[in-house]
């Protein structure tokens, strides 16, 4: 049996909006059925999520203020990948930027896409172990405190819903089978 093919072919793009961190077009699509549609893109450059596990079991957290939600979310770390920067590269930067961080071992998960009904953003997910303690150095405008939770914590408090931030869903659960089979 042959397996359906849902792709979309684009007719016409048309810029929108571009800032600093997104850009915004409007695509006009053939579907698969011959009719047309349109498809508001938001394109992002891509960006690097990184969960920090030290030696006594515990996940280093960011704690920030985000805008868009109009508060304070407790979040794995993360940042966007600078142009031409390679994933690992920029995890270890932003590691280091936002905790003070130095991983030993950075274990790559692949990476996901936070909501791709009409965002290209791609985040690398890794978690970082071996952990070497330095000094951070965030962004000018970047304001945030690191927190130190137990793992099991974390997890329990994401289970309750309270850690309501996708990206660090998606790691936090990975992050816990890679080290639960690498105990074994």
């Amino acid at each position: 049996m042959d397996k359906p093919v849902f792709t979309e072919k684009t007719l016409e793009s048309t810029p929108i909006w571009a800032g600093k961190v997104v850009k915004l077009r409007r695509d006009t699509v053939e579907l698969v059925n011959g009719g047309t549609s349109f498809r508001e893109v938001v394109a992002h450059a891509g960006g690097v999520v990184i969960l920090p596990v030290d030696g006594e079991g515990r996940a280093w957290l960011v704690r920030q203020y985000r805008y868009p939600v109009e508060r304070e979310l407790l979040e794995i770390p993360a940042g966007k990948l600078e142009p031409g920067e390679e994933p690992g590269a920029g995890a270890r930067r932003e590691l280091k930027e936002e905790t003070g961080l130095t991983a030993g071992r950075l274990i790559p998960f692949g990476y996901e896409y936070p909501s791709p009904g009409f965002c290209d953003e791609k985040l690398w997910l890794y978690l970082a172990l071996d952990l070497e303690q330095g000094e951070a150095c965030p962004d000018e405008d970047e304001f945030l405190a690191v927190e130190r939770l137990p793992l099991e914590e974390l997890t329990e408090r994401a289970l309750r819903g309270e850690l309501p931030d996708g990206k660090s869903l998606a790691l936090l659960f990975l992050a816990r089978e890679y080290l639960k089979r690498e105990k074994k």
